[in-house]
């Protein structure tokens, strides 16, 4: 792979994460501007997750059978954009939902066939995924610290503007990305037959296990520091050391697949998942404590979801990737995090914090048990397709 491919694939995860980064940490603040209670703001991040389970899955399909791959990204990206341009006229719990849901309808199309469109550009490197994936938490960092400094100069108000600007870049960076010839689905049994496998849907239930965990963390994190005194660019610093973590686990992901295997990779990561949400939800006024927890970022996303993408490649012939990696974002992402979302914030004004992240604690460690039972050695061995 060429040093001028490897700069536009990276740009567009740089960009894509960078929005991420403005998202997650800091539009469950904006919300709280408007007054919107614990219920509320919940059920409005919820809509994120939940556009994936849709959405990526009807993309994913059309661009297999279309194998106008690129073309789906590219349109996806400027739709996000035109949607998005309401926010500016919504302050009712209902307008800003119904933005929420156009905007990401099309924003959750783009990744998982980008994801394809990277694996095929590697074409039989695929262990070298997260050394191009980990710009996009280079990104991250860069927009959770920069925006966290810029917002305790102004009001929350002016989020949605820093984000717009993020959505142009994203299509930009994908009108310069070469596409590469992809086949045509021929058979959908195919995709079927390989989804029915016994360990493919248990592959699933982890997933969805997982983002499920997260769902307090994506949705209430930054409000519980802030309640606690933290100060917004507190707040964004610690966002950004789980995120350099994160960045450091990808570059050493190559290493630890060919030494410890992708299934012992999933079921460590997984027992440290559930320490780092005990952390969070037991302690989370020592600062010192919280900055370790914070690293486990590493491994209960950084490892996680390498481990997840290189499962799909797979699992799942090449001429179903799109839709496999649709389904790894709509059980994952789609169904386990609009329930994470959905579930912290009926629980979070009546049982807390602590209550809230040992739900998420005791979810992944049911993962850890179906990974050591389901996920098994012969099928984690890497492929070259």
């Amino acid at each position: 792979m060429s040093l001028n491919i490897y700069s536009r694939l990276s740009g567009f995860y740089f960009f894509y994460f960078s929005l991420l980064g403005a998202l997650v940490p800091y539009w469950s603040l904006y919300l709280k501007s408007f007054d919107f209670n614990a219920q509320t703001i919940g059920s409005l991040m919820a809509i994120l997750m939940a556009s994936r389970i849709v959405a990526p899955n009807i993309w994913g399909w059309l661009a297999d059978r279309t194998g106008e791959r690129l073309r789906i990204v590219r349109y996806g990206a400027f739709l996000t954009c035109l949607i998005f341009v309401l926010i500016f006229w919504q302050e009712s719990a209902l307008g800003i939902a119904l933005v929420m849901t156009g905007f990401s309808f099309f924003w959750n199309a783009v990744l998982p066939q980008f994801e394809v469109l990277t694996l095929s550009h590697l074409k039989g490197r695929e262990q070298l995924y997260s050394r191009i994936r980990l710009w996009g938490s280079v990104g991250f960092i860069i927009a959770v610290m920069g925006i966290g400094w810029l917002l305790d100069l102004v009001s929350i108000r002016w989020l949605p503007w820093v984000m717009l600007g993020l959505m142009v870049m994203i299509w930009i960076s994908s009108l310069f990305v070469e596409a590469n010839p992809a086949p045509r689905q021929t058979d959908e049994s195919g995709f079927v037959q390989q989804l029915l496998r016994p360990q493919v849907l248990v592959f699933f239930l982890i997933c969805l296990l997982i983002q499920f965990s997260h769902g307090p963390y994506y949705t209430f994190y930054s409000v519980l520091m802030d309640r606690l005194g933290y100060i917004r660019t507190e707040i964004g610093l610690l966002w950004s050391v789980g995120v350099v973590a994160e960045v450091l686990i990808f570059i050493l992901m190559p290493k630890l697949i060919a030494g410890l295997g992708l299934r012992k990779l999933m079921i460590i990561s997984l027992l440290l998942c559930v320490v780092r949400w005990l952390l969070i939800g037991l302690i989370p006024e020592i600062l010192p404590l919280m900055l370790f927890a914070q690293t486990l970022h590493a491994v209960s996303f950084g490892v996680l979801h390498a481990v997840g993408i290189a499962l799909v490649h797979h699992y799942f012939s090449p001429s179903n990737h799109g839709q496999g990696q649709a389904m790894f974002s709509s059980f994952g992402f789609g169904v386990g995090g609009a329930l994470g979302a959905l579930c912290s914030g009926l629980m979070w004004e009546t049982l807390g914090a602590a209550a809230t992240f040992s739900v998420a604690a005791v979810a992944v460690l049911i993962a850890a048990v179906c990974a050591t039972i389901w996920i098994k050695p012969e099928n984690c061995a890497e492929t070259n397709r």
